[in-house]
């Protein structure tokens, strides 16, 4: 799978851009495609999950008027992964926020869910949506 064959791309605002992008290719497992941006300023990044899909974010913004002034730490998006155990144990040794523990839930996933440094909310699991 391309980036071009990706059609849906959360996008994200950060306080620390840089510490975020740190964050989510160190801890999570996303892999920078893309950076554009001067000194503590990010105007883009792309990040892609290697197993498909993929997020946008750059730094915070003061344009009280523009449509897309997404505020820090607002979002929240679910990973479909085979390496939920992974993830979890390397989330844990980084000292982020776990809200909610490794669960086997009823409809067949294996999952956990945590905070990144802005606040924003990831749930990782097996669960990859019905057929």
């Amino acid at each position: 799978m391309t980036s071009r064959d990706k059609t849906v791309w959360p996008s994200l605002r950060a306080h620390d851009a840089h510490q975020l992008i740190r964050f989510l290719v160190d801890v999570l497992g996303f892999e920078q495609k893309a950076l554009y941006g001067e000194g503590d300023i990010v105007q883009h990044c792309q990040l892609d999950w290697p197993e498909g899909g993929g997020v946008m974010l750059g730094s915070m913004r003061d344009e009280p008027a523009n449509p897309w002034n997404l505020q820090p730490g607002s979002s929240g998006a679910y990973v479909a992964t085979d390496h939920v155990d992974e993830i979890y144990q390397r989330v844990v040794k980084a000292g982020a926020t776990i809200v909610r523990e490794l669960n086997d839930t009823d409809y067949g996933s294996h999952e956990f869910a945590c905070r990144d440094t802005e606040g924003n909310l990831w749930s990782f699991g097996t669960y990859r949506g019905e057929p």
